[in-house]
């Protein structure tokens, strides 16, 4: 490793969630250039491997301003890790990165232009995901590029894809320059009509119109408001206030109280002379214009002709970069403790995953392990969004609610009416052979259909018992007779 920079680093474990054993590389100082860089066992060359770069970050303490990006530097003949600063040459920078409330995950490739040799940024568009949550939560997460032979990209956070596309296609500006541009040269000729709309000539001024209105005028409806006090200044001098010892009015002038509200003003509608209030004049019409029409001579917007690109090239293959032969962190931060570690560059996907397993892998399941449990979790959750405790309230009372409406026990509206009378009285041994042999006689009436009336007039004469006057066994007996038939 080599150090270019005044910036402090470290090798510490995590704060939170720690690993036995494990330690990082962690930034420790605050607005101040750091440089760290290292050498590849062996340079990588862009041909027909893909570049995977992968590596841990942890905001410990947040992230206020600065960047945890990494750069592979490119392999020139004048590269000197000794003297590793941000005009050195890279060939990639990737990593999170934030300022204010811009968050950014970088992807930048330097391309070299075939034809004049020089290097153009070129960067891939923002990825689709919140990172504030991710960089702002405190934990460890794992950072991955992969670059691919046939010109595609891709970028992971926490082994899941955010960002991808196509070198091609999805890098601003554009690998490869237009085919044609505008001619410098050419000028728009001076009887070009851009005007869309013109206005009407043939349009005339109404007789009726008068542009000397104003826009504002008196409410003639307004009345002055019971109470006001006409005598009454808005307001008064300081009746307390004390000419300072030091005044000197030869040099001062003559002192005077300073001004206060009129305290009289305070219980009315208001003081001083009373002025109608201006309202929106009904008869205002402005300056009069013409309407506009269609412009006949429209010849739409001019712009210069095409002509042939003479800086075109086609780079069929931007994958093909300048190598890389160094990693480096070059960075400025206004925050301290990024923890960084687990750095790898390889081209087998086994390999990467592997060593994420090895690594983050196990550090994800010591911050699960440690998660606190889930009311703690919605309790904290409230620290930045104390309107959830409303949700959080009405969740809990609306099955409640709902329990009470539909358990609590329901009142018969026939209990009401219960009265002590409806009580059936026993019957007397008497009486059950008498009602005995009234069903006996019924059954055999039922057997003969030329006894149906008289089953009709008995059962009649019976009702009519059961509303007049008698015992009440008889009485009971004879309802519960009619309610059968």
């Amino acid at each position: 490793l080599k150090m270019a920079a005044l910036g402090r680093w470290e090798i510490e474990e995590l704060r939170e969630n720690t690993v036995p054993g494990d330690r990082g590389l962690v930034l420790k100082s605050i607005a101040k250039h750091h440089a760290l860089s290292a050498m590849l066992t062996k340079p990588f060359i862009f041909e027909n491997k893909s570049l995977i770069v992968q590596y841990e970050v942890n905001f410990q303490n947040g992230i206020d301003c600065g960047g945890a990006y990494i750069k592979l530097l490119s392999s020139t003949d004048d590269l000197d890790l000794e003297y590793f600063f941000d005009k050195t040459s890279y060939t990639i920078m990737f990593g999170p990165d934030k300022c204010g409330e811009d968050y950014k995950l970088h992807f930048i490739f330097r391309h070299k232009n075939p034809i004049t040799g020089d290097y153009e940024e070129k960067h891939a568009k923002r990825p689709d995901v919140d990172l504030k949550k991710i960089y702002l939560d405190k934990k460890t997460h794992l950072y991955s590029l992969v670059l691919k032979p046939d010109d595609t990209f891709e970028v992971l956070i926490d082994q899941t894809v955010v960002g991808k596309g196509s070198l091609l296609e999805d890098m601003v500006p554009p690998v490869n320059p237009p085919k044609e541009v505008e001619d410098s040269s050419d000028t728009k000729p001076n009887d070009w009509d851009e005007r869309a709309k013109i206005p009407d000539a043939s349009a005339v001024k109404p007789d009726d119109w008068d542009e000397d209105d104003v826009p504002k005028i008196e409410d003639p409806d307004a009345v002055k408001p019971e109470g006001w006090l006409d005598d009454e200044p808005e307001y008064i001098p300081d009746p307390n206030a004390e000419k300072p010892e030091d005044w000197d009015e030869e040099m001062d002038g003559e002192w005077e109280a300073p001004q206060i509200p009129n305290p009289n003003c305070e219980i009315a509608p208001g003081c001083g002379e009373w002025v109608r209030p201006m309202m929106s004049n009904p008869n205002y019409k402005g300056k009069w214009k013409p309407p506009m029409i269609d412009n006949p001579n429209y010849q739409g917007i001019w712009i210069p002709r095409k002509i042939p690109n003479p800086d075109y090239f086609e780079d069929p293959h931007p994958f093909e970069m300048t190598p890389i032969s160094a990693i480096g962190l070059e960075l400025w931060s206004m925050t301290s403790d990024i923890y960084f570690d687990n750095f790898i560059i390889c081209s087998e996907k086994e390999v990467a995953d592997g060593w994420a397993a090895d690594s983050w892998g196990v550090k994800k399941l010591v911050a699960s392990a440690n998660e606190p449990g889930m009311f703690s979790q919605l309790v904290m959750a409230t620290e930045d969004r104390p309107w959830l405790w409303i949700l959080y309230i009405l969740t809990l009372a609306l099955p409640i609610g709902l329990g009470v409406l539909f358990c609590w026990p329901k009142v018969d509206d026939d209990d009401d009416d219960y009265k002590k009378t409806d009580i059936p009285k026993p019957l007397t041994k008497g009486e059950l052979e008498q009602e005995r042999e009234d069903e006996a006689e019924l059954e055999e009436e039922n057997e003969d259909p030329a006894e149906e009336g008289k089953i009709s007039k008995r059962n009649m004469k019976e009702a009519d018992e059961s509303t007049g006057s008698g015992d009440g066994p008889v009485k009971s007996v004879r309802k519960r007779r009619v309610r059968k038939d």
